[in-house]
């Protein structure tokens, strides 16, 4: 298999650390992959006409994106693991829901700020994403939904989303206001999986 990949992306680190817990990662050929909102990857978008990583091209030359799909399709080749069977489904897929809003949310901000030519930055447009993740933030402290230290989907991708508000919105300093998530974070994050890096051989 061969993932189009971005070392910041928070989607691409979420397909990666759903592989390495299936035990999938040796199967997986990294490509570069130079996704933007502005300038289309050319060799991304032969594959998916979105240009946008992650983008999973399978053994038999299938095209999947994006990550929820790319994500279920890994936990199919490994027999099943991550997608809890029964009404413990729909909590790790809410779960991944919210860690997937949260980062389109920290994504929309990072864009306002990184890629907009100043002139035309909007900055009620960048806090009202910003008050999506701390909306996202506060639910997951107040435990609705619920976390706890189940490895599945859903606590998957609300580590993935943590790992990228530290990367890139370090300012919010979550753990602050946030003692719970904090803590849970703190034992969640030890998995090799969490503490993985990823680079281009």
């Amino acid at each position: 298999m061969k993932l189009f990949f971005s070392p910041t992306s928070p989607y691409v680190r979420k397909c990666l650390v759903t592989a390495m817990e299936l035990g999938l990662t040796d199967r997986i050929e990294l490509l570069l992959g130079k996704a933007s909102p502005v300038l289309p990857d050319t060799a991304i978008a032969e594959h998916n006409p979105l240009g946008k990583v992650p983008t999973l091209i399978t053994d038999d030359g299938q095209a999947l994106y994006d990550s929820r799909v790319i994500c279920e399709y890994l936990d199919h080749l490994a027999g099943g693991q991550l997608f809890p069977k029964g009404p413990a489904r729909w909590q790790a897929l809410t779960l991944q829901a919210l860690g997937d809003g949260l980062l389109d949310a920290s994504l929309l901000a990072r864009y306002e700020e990184a890629l907009r030519p100043e002139a035309l930055r909007w900055s009620d447009w960048r806090q009202g994403q910003l008050d999506k993740v701390r909306r996202a933030l506060q639910a997951l402290e107040s435990g609705s939904p619920a976390l706890d230290q189940q490895v599945h989907i859903g606590t998957l991708t609300i580590g993935c989303a943590l790992w990228y508000i530290d990367l890139r919105f370090s300012e919010l300093a979550w753990r602050d206001s946030h003692p719970k998530l904090a803590a849970w974070q703190a034992t969640f994050g030890q998995r090799a999986s969490m503490k993985a890096e990823w680079s281009l051989p």
